[in-house]
């Protein structure tokens, strides 16, 4: 068993608003040979995702900031080099939390061995990861999704939105997507969206929701914030349900974030609005995996991926979700 060299970022310092290059700095380090009970592996591919903004200030959250000067944390998939544990042997492909870095060795308690059923290991980071199960979860049931509902669905062209559109389409129900330019709009259109709205060409957000939903809406699954919400909220029919994913227009905020100023129809419309973090339901696993092959195996759910190459360019990559620039799941592709 031998030692690597590694390239990882570390954060630099604290961003103030939207990221910028000069918060990461890359370091390059000796990854030595497993001990016993050890694993060491080389990571094919890393996530980039929004969450990772509210771990970049220090503040309290369900999850420890990142440490200045330390590497940063994420999913990854990665192949086994050498090991010192029995359950993992070299070639095996794993999952863990050990991104944004080449290579590590760690305690084979912090691992995952997929079974990738044909599908590419990147897969178990989108569609058949955490933004899957998002998607999952949020809608079937933080949502309560019942055939027949009108869902809108905003950043519909993300890693998490564009699978929940088609999760409501497969279940029977109207889609109305937001996304901004033509090129994610032809995107939702083609994943099945019965009416789409390009927020960059909008003047007015919650006009062009409520001529797509003329008799409104009965979900939204939310992860913008701001505008979207307060179109949502006027669109709303009595009893809607809203999946509180993220609102990714508030997280480089430097100042306090306006709230919703029509939110007192929550009241009248008895409107149930609920935050939700995905980890706090295990229990839904199985069958996420199960409902999700099922779909991608029979053509009925599809999947984008935007790439970019090596872990110099991971920061960037992280950046570009703040600026729309990715269509379905953002990931770094390392080997």
């Amino acid at each position: 068993m031998t030692t690597l060299t590694s390239r990882e970022v570390h954060l630099k310092s604290r961003p103030v608003g939207t990221p910028t290059a000069d918060n990461f700095t890359l370091a390059t380090v000796e990854v030595p040979a497993p001990g016993a009970g050890e694993v060491q592996v080389k990571n094919l591919y890393m996530t980039v995702d929004p969450y990772m903004r509210g771990r970049m200030t220090d503040r309290p959250s369900y999850v420890p900031p990142f440490q200045i000067g330390e590497v940063l944390q994420g999913g990854a998939v990665g192949e086994v080099v050498a090991s010192g544990d029995p359950k993992f042997q070299p070639g095996d492909i794993v999952s863990s939390m050990w991104g944004w870095r080449e290579a590590y060795v760690a305690p084979a308690s912090t691992l995952q061995k997929i079974d990738t059923h044909g599908m590419p290991p990147q897969a178990f980071l989108g569609v058949l990861g955490m933004p899957g199960m998002t998607a999952y979860v949020g809608l079937l049931k933080i949502a309560a999704l019942k055939a027949g509902d009108v869902v809108f669905v905003s950043a519909a062209a993300g890693a998490v939105g564009a699978l929940v559109c088609q999760i409501a389409k497969i279940k029977g129900c109207t889609v109305i997507g937001s996304a901004g330019g033509d090129e994610k709009i032809a995107y939702l259109k083609e994943i099945g969206c019965d009416a789409t709205i390009d927020y960059k060409k909008t003047k007015d957000l919650t006009a062009a929701l409520m001529k797509a939903a003329p008799k409104g809406i009965d979900v939204y699954f939310e992860n913008v914030g701001g505008e979207h919400l307060e179109a949502a909220i006027t669109a709303a029919r009595p009893f809607a349900r809203f999946a509180l994913c993220g609102m990714i227009s508030q997280y480089n905020d430097t100042d306090a974030s306006k709230g919703p100023s029509n939110l007192i129809q929550a009241v009248g419309k008895r409107l149930r609005l609920e935050g939700f973090i995905v980890s706090d339901h295990p229990e839904q696993q199985a069958l996420f995996v199960k409902d999700m092959a099922e779909w991608i195996g029979s053509g009925q759910l599809k999947y984008r991926e935007t790439v970019d190459v090596g872990v110099e360019n991971a920061a960037g990559a992280f950046v570009k979700l703040f600026k729309g620039e990715n269509i379905g799941k953002m990931l770094v592709k390392l080997s």
